[in-house]
């Protein structure tokens, strides 16, 4: 009757791995219970989601190798892995909030997230790619695109590229505070996306800072962003909270790769009780102020959630 906080399967994206191909479903050894997905595969994935109470799925295109150059061009092929995968589940489930993700690091030869240039990224050549990916995205029509990237001014340069192609009510779900963290390891594996050379320092947040979230967040808000992400998320619920005071958007939390893979491994290992504390996780970033969480393990909660209600 007075408990503070709620936890809902409506409170959850599902995060999903797309692979070429049909009927494929190639499991992810650092991460159990995830795998790539073929469109067709991913489809039905998601529509279990929709039936659990899941509202939204984010998408991560795996590539081919041979489909990777250090622009990233195949992000804006309209006949496009990802663009596919997008088309097909507003077909057939189209009551699913369809979140991309806006960054070049699945589609570039070079593993970064902006465009490398004589040893560094550069930001500004990275903006306009950015900028066509996302019209692409919405072209093919995804409800929400996810700039992951974290390049500067790059929550503008979209908003401007989908506003002067059309997509006005097209959403900017901003990973406005995104650490450079040790925990996305089994998420790079699982795209073959880590950088070929160098690392993500320059582009990423220091793990020790927090006040920079501030200027962080008052640039998107004025670039137009209509959600902020703050990632990792548990080893970070400071922030997040941090955030939730100071901004009136709402604030979405990713429970990543890696903390998702440590109850798993803990679990599978008999040393804590994968169900409990996965729910016990989330409800702490529901407390700590987010309003939507990002995790793999979201079929997972909405079922235990659901049989709890019933």
């Amino acid at each position: 009757m007075v408990r503070e906080t709620t936890l809902a399967p409506q409170h959850l994206v599902l995060p999903l791995f797309v692979q070429a191909g049909r009927a494929l479903e190639t499991p992810i050894g650092s991460m159990p219970g995830c795998a790539r997905l073929s469109v067709d595969r991913l489809v039905e994935r998601a529509r279990e989601a929709a039936s659990l109470g899941v509202r939204g799925v984010a998408l991560f295109p795996a590539l081919d190798d041979s489909l990777k150059d250090p622009r990233g061009r195949e992000a804006q092929n309209p006949e496009g892995l990802l663009q596919r995968a997008v088309r097909e589940l507003k077909r057939q489930v189209p009551e699913l909030c369809v979140i991309t993700d806006v960054a070049l690091d699945p589609y570039s030869s070079d593993g970064h997230d902006g465009v490398l240039i004589d040893g560094r990224i550069d930001n500004d050549e990275t903006l306009p790619l950015l900028a066509a990916m996302a019209v692409a995205q919405a072209r093919a029509g995804a409800d929400m695109v996810a700039p992951s990237d974290m390049m500067d001014g790059r929550v503008a340069a979209i908003r401007k590229g989908l506003d002067e192609a059309g997509y006005t009510q097209v959403g900017i779900l901003s990973y406005c505070v995104k650490y450079a963290s040790a925990f996305y390891g089994p998420f790079r594996e699982a795209l073959d996306s880590a950088p070929r050379g160098g690392d993500k320092k320059t582009y990423q947040m220091d793990p020790a800072n927090v006040r920079e979230a501030a200027r962080e967040v008052a640039l998107d808000e004025a670039e137009g962003a209509d959600m902020l992400m703050v990632k990792p998320a548990t080893v970070y619920a400071d922030v997040i909270r941090y955030v939730r005071e100071i901004s009136k958007l709402p604030v979405a939390a990713y429970h990543v790769s890696g903390e998702y893979a440590m109850l798993k491994a803990a679990a599978q290992n008999g040393w804590l009780d994968y169900d409990a504390c996965l729910l016990e996780a989330l409800l702490g970033l529901r407390r700590a102020g987010a309003d939507v969480i990002f995790t793999y393990g979201a079929l997972d909660a909405a079922r235990l959630l659901r049989r709890a209600s019933t």
